[in-house]
């Protein structure tokens, strides 16, 4: 029960952080416009850069460090020093090479000073502590208050498109704050630790070796909005930021599982049951793709009429965008059970850094090609190819260690399922007259449809399900 309770715990903080923006995104598209947008996106992907360089794979490091040594408090309590002055020295390098990158920077010098507050936010995050002793009460609640409390800021004090800097501040500062309201936990969770008994530079090896797939990651989430808005115009990284965080708040409630399971994987491993941790993986799958795959055909069915009424006049066009890249909910998906709550946790990082390098050179590659020819569209499709590689290559890794086929047994049922239920809700969603009414009727038609075809095809995860529910 507790893996089921830190799931909607930390169900409920991503879909709040994706949601409250989303929340935003209407208004500040209408306020500030898509270049003011753009400008955000553009900036906040470079600023990206120096979080990456500056966090060196700590946060994962750090977790799975974490669930390893959780049941000895006082050798919990050394790792958790050593990780975090080792985090506090790396940011504080990121951020004086931040400083000297903005000396010879002649355009948005003040927007990438504002967005500057993300690498001292990362600084502060010690977040991995709580969830590797899969603690997610006290991160969730305290940021959900910090979270609602920036939309309020937002409503209330951004008026006009001069105040895109402003928006910036209160979106970059309530991350600050979010992250600095965990400290004071720290007192009832670990103990001092007299600093010269401190090991802090044993940790840089293994989190660099973390780092490294995590800068191939981050191509891939950032540079097309650096490549865009270099290559085509700030507007168009605009087009595809707005796209992608419509798609990441679907994703948000898929990708969770993968922030609960790390720690209790890699507690069950370090204890030696090969055999529970094989049975995680077949579940976690699973569940993923009975979630993921109706979301992902859903998204695509109601997005011609939704998204560009949801974005306003000024992202004609954006449903294209959300179209194309709705696969990859279902990609990252499973990718986050393959590689995060799998390949990560079992020591088997080589394959998930050749996994996500693949992705990142794939990415790079297609963005060069597709970007100049189709803009954001063309970001899109390099996108999704890009994740779905990532997959093939995890699905070959995790090949060697089990049985796969057990884990894909189900996947044309909820394919199946899926692609039904997008054909009659996208014929009602282009036919229908679009208000919220309709589109409540599209959703609730598609939900009713989906999970009607599943008690029919009898996926193996209703009996998982069942268990649950006795339970």
């Amino acid at each position: 029960m507790k893996i089921i309770k830190n799931y909607l715990y930390n169900v409920g903080y991503q879909v709040l952080v994706m949601i409250l923006p989303l929340i935003t995104v209407p208004y500040i598209a209408r306020v500030i416009g898509a270049q003011g947008v753009g400008i955000n996106a553009y900036t906040n992907s470079i600023i990206q850069y120096f979080i990456l360089f500056g966090s060196i794979g700590v946060n994962l490091y750090g977790n799975r460090s974490i669930a390893y040594v959780r049941d000895n408090k006082k050798e919990m309590s050394k790792v958790f020093w050593e990780i975090t002055i080792l985090k506090l020295i790396t940011v504080t390098i990121a951020y004086l090479a931040f400083l000297i990158f903005l000396f010879f920077s002649h355009e948005y010098q003040q927007y990438f000073l504002y967005q500057s507050v993300l690498i001292l936010a990362a600084g502060l995050d010690i977040s991995w502590l709580f969830m590797g002793i899969e603690d997610f009460q006290k991160p969730v609640i305290r940021n959900m208050l910090v979270k609602i409390a920036s939309v309020i800021l937002i409503f209330s004090l951004v008026k006009t498109e001069n105040d895109l800097g402003l928006y910036i501040l209160i979106t970059a500062g309530s991350i600050f704050i979010g992250n600095l309201t965990l400290w004071p936990y720290l007192r009832k969770t670990v103990r001092p630790i007299r600093l010269r008994k401190l090991q802090i530079w044993k940790h840089l090896r293994p989190s660099i070796s973390l780092f490294i797939p995590q800068i191939a990651i981050q191509i891939y989430l950032v540079l097309n909005k650096t490549m865009l808005g270099a290559l085509v115009s700030v507007t168009a990284a605009g087009y595809f930021d707005n796209a992608d965080k419509l798609v990441k708040v679907i994703l948000a409630v898929v990708t969770a599982t993968g922030t609960v399971m790390l720690p209790r994987v890699a507690h069950t491993f370090a204890k030696g049951n090969n055999e529970k941790v094989n049975e995680y993986l077949y579940t976690s799958f699973d569940m993923v793709s009975l979630i993921a795959t109706p979301m992902m055909f859903g998204l695509m069915a109601i997005a011609p009429r939704f998204a560009p009424w949801f974005f306003g006049n000024n992202f004609i066009g954006i449903e294209q965008l959300v179209m194309v890249l709705s696969p990859v909910i279902l990609f990252i998906g499973w990718s986050n059970v393959t590689g995060q709550q799998y390949l990560m946790p079992t020591h088997k990082m080589k394959y998930f850094t050749y996994s996500v390098t693949v992705g990142a050179v794939v990415n790079l590659a297609l963005n060069i090609i597709m970007i100049p020819l189709w803009g954001a569209v063309g970001a899109c499709v390099a996108t999704v190819v890009s994740e779905g590689l990532v997959c093939l290559v995890q699905f070959y890794a995790v090949k060697k260690f089990i049985p796969i086929q057990k884990m894909l047994v189900n996947v044309w049922k909820y394919l199946l399922s899926g692609s039904l239920m997008f054909c009659v809700v996208y014929y009602l969603n282009v036919t229908w007259e679009f208000s919220m009414a309709t589109l409540f009727a599209e959703v609730m038609i598609g939900i009713i449809l989906y999970l009607g075809l599943i008690f029919f095809l009898r996926p193996t995860c209703l009996n998982v399900l069942r268990k649950l529910i006795k339970r």
